[in-house]
């Protein structure tokens, strides 16, 4: 069943003519004077790319699309919408009904704000066989308690219904508190799992994340049946979680792998969103440490932005982007951007690129402003993308290249 259409249904349509070029980037004002660890960690130089692009709104009247997941042999996407449902849109802009299958989903707000729901979906790394698809979600607990929740299941082949449907990660302990969730999940190519989390934000709540009894702030790493490796670092500590990969996060809703290497993105509090490249068993600081400070102004935790024992980001942001997800560009249709990163924003509106030089950053640029809150970003099989802009009235919107097939 079709649930709604764009209104440009034909795949060959596109809006009149590729949007204006982008006027430079310029830095606000800080939020925390704090000094960066080494050159580049912070602020590096400001590019423009020499690309014009054209846009097509592929879909229209999603509600708070979060993740979208390329379906192979030109199938369409799945789209997950935060409320609690997960859809299949075609690239013609045909949206689908809910596909069944799925556990309960925890919608509920805490104050004005409403983080929970039906977070991160991918499609399994044997997908072609099984037809594996894992998810991620806020899973109700009772009395109000609320986790993070990897789960997955089996794709029928019309792309309705979800069976086999289980949980392969769910954090502990429960809590009171509906914010900071996370939560993506990405797979390393040697059958494993990472699987990002939030610390649930508040004072109580955030202390979690320097404790090694619990997954609040943390990269988990499992098996892809949500066993665990027995390589995690952790693995028979008196006292500590076996999944846990590494620590002392705040709340990390993006994350792609550059390899091997695992890179994550996480919101900051006023200032100091970062990028980390998790190691096994380190400590990033969360909430010892920060280079932002609270929402009014004081500082959080010590005071200070780094301290021995506790990892640095390999980049931060000052004032925010309140980033979204990430991807690393692979494809020829913006060729001069292969290996580069592609982060979305929610404050900071649009997409911000960096270069990389190494494990550090070389350069940014800010792209597709236009589009204010976005959520997340796919590259699709032919190097364009697919981005999901974050309303209740949201969409997915086509970035190509002007001029490319």
């Amino acid at each position: 069943m079709i649930r709604s259409m764009t209104t440009t249904t034909a795949l060959a349509v596109c809006l009149a003519a590729p949007l204006a070029a982008q006027e430079t980037h310029t830095w606000g004002e800080k939020n925390a004077d704090f000094e960066p660890a080494f050159e580049n960690q912070t602020r590096a130089e400001l590019v423009q790319s020499d690309l014009t692009f054209e846009y097509r709104q592929i879909a229209e009247g999603l509600e708070h699309p979060w993740a979208v997941a390329e379906l192979p042999d030109g199938a369409g996407l799945l789209v997950t919408e935060r409320p609690g449902r997960l859809v299949h849109v075609t690239l013609e802009g045909e949206v689908s009904d809910p596909i069944s299958g799925l556990p309960e989903i925890f919608n509920q707000s805490a104050g004005n704000s409403t983080q929970a729901g039906l977070l991160d979906v991918k499609l399994g790394p044997d997908f072609a066989e099984d037809r594996m698809v894992y998810f991620t979600y806020a899973k109700g607990m009772g009395d109000g308690m609320s986790v993070t929740a990897a789960g997955r299941g089996v794709l029928s082949d019309d792309m309705t219904e979800l069976t086999e449907v289980e949980d392969i990660f769910v954090q502990t302990p429960p809590s009171p508190a509906a914010m900071h969730y996370g939560s993506r999940i990405v797979f390393d190519g040697n059958g494993h799992a990472f699987v990002t989390t939030g610390e649930h934000f508040t004072d109580e709540e955030r202390q979690k994340a320097q404790g090694l009894d619990n997954t609040y702030g943390k990269v988990v790493r499992i098996n892809l049946d949500g066993s665990i490796p027995e390589d995690n670092p952790f693995v028979g500590q008196d006292g500590a979680e076996d999944s846990i990969w590494s620590y002392g996060h705040r709340n990390i809703q993006g994350a792609a792998m550059r390899g091997d290497q695992l890179f994550t993105v996480e919101h900051g509090p006023a200032g100091g969103d970062e990028i980390n490249i998790p190691q096994a068993g380190l400590n990033y600081g969360w909430p010892v440490v920060s280079y932002g400070v609270r929402y009014d102004g004081e500082p959080i935790g010590t005071g200070k932005a780094q301290a021995e024992g506790m990892a640095e980001p390999a980049y931060y942001w000052d004032p925010v982007i309140a980033p979204g997800d990430m991807i690393f560009y692979e494809g020829d249709m913006m060729s001069e951007w292969q290996g580069d990163s592609l982060v979305t924003g929610l404050v900071a509106p649009g997409v911000v690129r960096l270069e990389w030089d190494g494990d550090r950053v070389s350069a940014e640029e800010r792209l597709f402003t236009e589009y204010g809150r976005v959520r997340d970003i796919e590259e699709l099989s032919d190097g364009s993308l697919v981005l999901a802009t974050d309303y209740e009235d949201g969409g997915l919107v086509h970035v190509t290249v002007a001029g490319a097939d």
